[in-house]
């Protein structure tokens, strides 16, 4: 005998179904079906199918978002949310999302692609009810990982870039959105954790819209909001200090996981004081003092040695728009001042620590010196150099000068070094046998790293490189001539002096000088000039002996006074 469901039976069998409807399985089955749609519509270049499942994509995400935010009692809706988040964390990390990327097709060439993605994402991290931190420390570096690659792939379209941008500021205004419904330690490390995706996007930010510095001021201005939520100051920002910081709080030990998808925190930090100095916009959404932080770093020596070292990240990386590089130049003369600067004292401090940072810092100065095509951006950058250097301890600015010449290759730059290094020198120079306080002044002259027999290596590293034989001709003829100039003043002095701090005049040395550096020189420039004065003349030859003419002269000269020593020696 059969049996009729009751009307009770029905309603627990459609409850039943229903419930089912709301699994974590069917959700991620949903999902996928979508994202494979989407995946499909770009392999086969089929802008309108593309679009088509790009829109369900985000009905979907906006169901989800609106069942979890609707009933927050609802455990089956927040799994659902949960299962969905990391499903997609799934997707966007697999071999085919990042071939979708790279697919040459033009419908992954504009935001209208991304963009909802992003959008949509943001309404599912405002639906997370639990593992908050966890859920966004896991969803940041996707976001992060896609705007990197899709953001590389635009060509120069500002409208396509701008929404992107747009779309990631949506993410960090839903990271906030949550960051303020927590406390204790979770709210520590959200606000840690936007705290770098804030500092990461201002730097892709001004890289990739390197064409439009004026129109990045709005979404700067934006970003720059979050920093004081965050904890982040101007100062901490620009020594470096509030970066680790954040770093420690939102990673502890994952240092790896870290570098792999948060690689320019450090340039964002830099970009944020940069923008602070372009726009008054951006300065007071950051609630900032620019003064009181210039007269903070020109009064510790630290500090301004952090803050240079921190905006080596900027000056180093070459698609920066040199409009940005031109304010972080800016900086460092503000910040170096001479008359304001509180130097250090040498006896007191261990600044060991520092000059790995202060080195590369002068190195990417020297970038902006050699290919700035402003010419006042050269001078302002080589003002830059001279103070940064000026900064540096006396013993430890020989060292950073010599590593900067052996390490250089461009003549030209070798050229400027020396003189560098010849105006310490002169600086130094206390041989005055006349003076009253001779004997002072010739013990701190012998103490100088600047009168050391160290510096008539750099004339051997330029005449007799390491590579053997003499130095190649007309190609480095700015080094050559002032490595020649260099040994000329060091000798003329020393004679004159009557002192042999650097050994320049002792009979070995002189003997060397003469037989391994002047004499083959001589044979070189004359053969050059044999060479060129064969047949007719074209403009590339007469460009030449005007180029050795110089050369030539000073030669002559520093052999002269080598024989003449020599001969005063026997």
């Amino acid at each position: 005998m059969s049996t009729k469901p009751t009307h009770d039976e029905h309603l627990s069998s459609s409850e039943e179904e229903e419930e089912e409807l709301l699994t974590p399985s069917t959700s991620s089955s949903r999902l996928h079906e979508i994202l494979n749609s989407v995946s499909n519509s770009v392999e086969e270049g089929d802008p309108e199918q593309s679009r088509n499942s790009v829109a369900d994509l985000i009905d979907f995400l906006n169901s989800v978002s609106d069942d979890a935010l609707s009933d927050p009692d609802n455990e089956n809706a927040k799994n659902k949310a949960f299962h969905v988040l990391s499903q997609l964390h799934h997707y966007v990390c697999s071999p085919s999302f990042d071939e979708a990327l790279d697919s040459p097709s033009e419908m992954n060439s504009g935001s209208s692609y991304f963009v909802p993605l992003l959008n949509g994402l943001s309404q599912v991290l405002e639906s997370i009810q639990k593992r908050h931190f966890e859920q966004l420390k896991t969803a940041i570096p996707i976001v992060v990982k896609v705007l990197m690659a899709v953001s590389s792939e635009f060509d120069n379209d500002c409208t396509e870039l701008k929404d992107l941008y747009d779309g990631a500021l949506s993410i960090a205004n839903s990271v906030h959105s949550v960051c303020i419904k927590q406390e204790g330690s979770v709210n520590e490390k959200i606000r840690a954790l936007l705290g770098l995706y804030v500092l990461q996007i201002m730097a892709l930010a001004s890289i990739n819209m390197n064409f439009m510095v004026l129109s990045l001021q709005p979404l700067v201005a934006q970003l720059s909001s979050f920093l004081p939520y965050c904890g982040l100051s101007y100062l901490g920002l620009i020594t470096g200090s509030d970066v680790d910081r954040m770093i420690g709080i939102a990673f502890e030990d994952d240092v790896d996981e870290y570098v792999s998808c948060l690689s320019y925190v450090k340039h964002g930090a830099s970009f944020s004081v940069i923008w602070g100095h372009i726009s008054e916009v951006v300065v007071t959404a950051a609630k900032e003092d620019l003064g009181a932080l210039h007269v903070e770093l020109q009064d510790d020596h630290m500090k301004r040695w952090e803050a240079i070292g921190m905006l080596r990240h900027i000056l180093s990386y070459l698609l920066v728009p040199w409009e940005l590089k031109k304010c972080a130049i800016n900086i460092l003369i503000c910040i170096t001042d001479a008359n304001n600067s509180q130097r250090c004292d040498e006896e007191q401090t261990d600044c060991t620590s520092y000059m790995p940072n202060l080195y590369s810092a002068l190195q990417a100065v020297q970038q902006v010196i050699m290919f700035a095509s402003e010419s006042e951006l050269r001078r302002n950058a080589f003002d830059a150099f001279k103070r940064i250097l000026a900064d540096v301890p006396t013993s430890q600015r020989f060292d950073i000068l010599k590593a900067l010449i052996k390490n250089s290759d461009s003549s030209s730059m070798i050229a400027i070094l020396l003189d560098v290094v010849r105006g310490e020198m002169q600086k130094k120079n206390c041989l005055r046998p006349n003076d009253n306080d001779t004997n002072r002044e010739n013990k701190a002259h012998q103490l100088s790293p600047f009168w050391s027999a160290s510096v008539l290596e750099l004339v051997e590293f330029v005449l007799r490189p390491p590579r053997g034989g003499p130095p190649p001709l007309p190609e480095h003829g700015d080094a050559v001539l002032s490595a020649l100039n260099f040994y000329r003043f060091v000798l003329l002095t020393e004679s004159e002096g009557k002192t042999n701090y650097t050994g320049i005049v002792s009979k070995n040395n002189l003997e060397k000088a003469y037989n391994e550096w002047l004499l083959p020189l001589r044979t070189l420039v004359s053969g050059i000039e044999a060479e060129n004065n064969k047949g007719d003349r074209v403009q590339t030859t007469v460009d030449i002996l005007c180029s050795l003419n110089p050369i030539e002269m000073v030669l002559y000269r520093c052999i002269e006074l080598v024989e003449e020593k020599l001969k005063q020696s026997t």
